[in-house]
């Protein structure tokens, strides 16, 4: 079993009264609501976090991207990922991931997690998110009739930008490029993995079959209402004569580990609550533009994550409502130990991306909870899935060594400095 520490990096200081004031957490928020000064001690408070999940033994820490909202200021992982590049030894780097609709062109995806790779030693994990409707449709302003044809396309020409050692022309309907000749290469050959990012839709599940990527599904409703969603993508799995290899799949779910189910529910409550009433509080108008979802989908009854459609899901839920649906996995480490077995047997899923700090959660409970589940339950769910191997990891540097200090000395005739050494680094390259 796999673990990843998973950071939505939500602003925590939304008022009291925001779902009976604003419209949506998300692509008109009034910026007003934003202060930089807190945002800049949100931004290192986060970064301590998965730092310290990284020293805990988790196994990957994971960003991703999302636009214009309260719900996770991260409109570029990568900046966040470069910094834990140089922050951070053991863990994988789950970037999930780059919308790739949205850069143009699309090989700057293709450079950028080059470049992590390589700072990284081969710790990178590539995710290929769509994005959601309220990001793509309405930030970037994509035409969402035309959006998974752009998608397609994008992931085409980065992933031949990777593999490919000669320089070629790409002339797509929607990027055109002479000249594409990738500086730098990724350093996992021919690249590193990738996983999808899945809020449900049918389609994700052949593109993932048909490529051996791993499908990422990350759910609000926990693992439950996600059991609908898991039977799917394994059905298209042995439908195509895939290997019903648990590591083929991750799942998202909130975790909450206390020194008892009583003190779970009395430090972390009101911050569940912060999550699933402002955090998720999604204008209808934006969750789901007209074309965003295929009808395939529609079709299959899968239900968005977010708008009105999903508040009605949650609306006066209690503590004990979102524990008993599955919504979270909360208590004491024994129940959480039981509890999180259960789910993961239920999905067949091998890769777990662990929301630990959610909503308004402060940085004490965040570690708290952090440091208790990776002495008191990880080390008794490492057994799940013994029996498989997981490809669906990076393959790194076989060792992984800090920068040596650069040392100063003497040089030239006009007596300037230079690092020590660089003349015999240079010849020994060539």
């Amino acid at each position: 079993m796999k673990f990843t520490w998973f950071h939505l990096m939500p602003y925590r200081f939304l008022p009291e009264d925001f779902k009976d004031k604003y419209r949506s957490v998300w692509v008109d928020i009034p910026r007003n609501l934003y202060d930089p000064k807190v945002g800049h001690r949100l931004y290192n408070d986060y970064l301590d976090q998965l730092e310290f999940a990284d020293a805990m033994g988790f196994d990957g820490l994971g960003v991703n991207e999302h636009h214009q909202n309260g719900y996770g200021m991260m409109p570029s992982p990568n900046l966040m990922a470069a910094a834990l590049t140089r922050r951070t030894r053991n863990a994988n780097l789950v970037v999930l991931g780059n919308s790739i609709a949205l850069y143009n062109p699309p090989v700057r995806v293709a450079e950028e997690f080059a470049m992590l790779d390589v700072m990284s030693g081969g710790r990178l994990i590539a995710g290929f998110p769509v994005g959601t409707s309220m990001d793509d449709n309405f930030c970037y302003g994509e035409v969402p009739a035309t959006l998974r044809e752009k998608y397609y396309e994008a992931h085409d020409l980065i992933v031949k930008a990777w593999k490919e050692m000669d320089i070629f022309s790409f002339n797509g309907k929607y990027t055109k490029l002479r000249y594409v000749n990738l500086w730098p290469r990724p350093i996992q050959q021919p690249h590193p993995p990738i996983w999808i990012p899945g809020g449900g839709s049918v389609e994700t599940y052949d593109f993932c079959a048909d490529h051996d990527y791993q499908y990422s599904f990350l759910s609000y409703f926990g693992y439950i209402a996600g059991k609908k969603v898991a039977d799917g993508y394994w059905e298209v799995m042995a439908k195509k004569g895939k290997e019903p290899n648990p590591y083929a799949m991750g799942f998202a779910q909130v975790v909450i580990v206390a020194n008892s189910d009583e003190e779970a529910e009395r430090l972390y409550s009101p911050h569940v609550d912060y999550f699933f009433n402002r955090c998720l509080h999604v204008y209808n108008g934006f969750a789901d533009a007209p074309g965003y979802r295929t009808v395939k989908t529609i079709k299959a009854g899968l239900l968005g994550q977010v708008g009105k459609q999903a508040d009605l899901r949650r609306d006066g839920l209690t503590w004990k409502d979102f524990v008993d649906q599955g919504f979270i996995i909360a208590g004491s480490p024994k129940t959480v130990r039981e509890r999180l077995r259960e789910a993961m047997k239920t999905l067949h899923c091998g890769h777990l991306m662990m929301l630990m700090q959610i909503g308004s959660m402060p940085p004490d409970l965040v570690k708290a909870s952090t440091e208790l589940f990776a002495k008191e339950v990880m080390p008794y769910m490492r057994d799940l899935w013994s029996e498989y191997e997981d490809r669906w990891s990076p393959k790194r540097l076989p060792e992984i060594q800090s920068p040596a200090p650069v040392h100063f000395e003497k040089g030239g005739a006009n007596g300037q400095t230079r690092p020590a050494g660089i003349q015999s680094e240079v010849r020994s390259a060539k």
